[in-house]
């Protein structure tokens, strides 16, 4: 029985979108902790009356700490077609990100060559390509800043392990309440400030725009520097 509820952002016959909150899995991992496909799966049980083991797939994954937009198959077909537009870059992911430092400059791409460490579950940036290394890009610029902290809307052009936090940290900017990579201190909740906001994609089966926007979370920062966008109108499209 699923003990956490779900918040659908879109749903048709072929796809399901959740904002998924910070702190649970997508998927399953050691731990054993409920995951978000668990939940969705229950749901798709029980209120579309569906009983027995419903067809779910899995096309991508945000970390554990992150929150936001995550986007599921309800059929084989779509599956196939999420996983190809994924793996060609197709997709489009924008975040954004809480960070403790404002940028120097308030737009810009990083470039950097990652090396994952297994055993720590973190990934370490270079700013030239290193033996055991990938290549990682993303675009960046600033939505809006306090005296404290500013808003980053981030654009990943690659999607390496731990990608944003690592670049952003690299920059001098880690993200509010990520201990692994250079914040001060943690979140009390475990999250961290970084928010799958948006998924922009041709829909896999229909063939037409889909564009998935996932509210921040509820959080007093977050929603200090939502409002200051949505007053200045700043996370629309160029």
């Amino acid at each position: 029985m699923a003990t956490t509820s779900i918040s659908i952002l879109y749903e048709d016959n072929h796809l399901i979108a959740l904002n998924k909150p910070a702190g649970l899995l997508v998927q399953g991992d050691h731990t054993g902790d409920e995951t978000l496909e668990q939940l969705v799966r229950e749901y798709i049980r029980t209120d579309r009356n569906k009983p027995g083991e419903a067809y779910l797939g899995v096309a991508h994954r945000i970390d554990r700490p992150v929150s936001g937009a995550v986007l599921m198959a309800k059929t084989s077909k779509a599956l196939t077609r999420l996983n190809k537009m994924f793996a060609e870059r197709e997709v489009t992911k924008i975040y954004w990100a809480v960070v403790i430092k404002r940028p120097e400059m308030e737009s810009g791409s990083l470039e950097h060559w990652l090396r994952k460490n297994e055993e720590k579950n973190m990934s370490k940036a270079f700013n030239k390509e290193e033996r055991h290394t990938k290549h990682c890009q993303l675009d960046y610029r600033m939505l809006a800043a306090s005296d404290n902290y500013a808003l980053l809307e981030v654009r990943p052009k690659t999607g390496r392990h731990h990608q944003i936090r690592v670049q952003l940290a690299k920059m001098g900017c880690s993200i509010k309440g990520d201990l692994k990579y250079g914040a001060p201190r943690s979140n009390a909740d475990g999250s961290i400030h970084l928010h799958a906001r948006r998924l922009e994609l041709e829909h896999p089966v229909r063939n037409e725009p889909l564009i998935i926007t996932a509210p921040v979370p509820d959080d007093n920062l977050w929603k200090v520097f939502s409002d200051m966008v949505e007053k200045g109108r700043l996370d629309r499209m160029p």
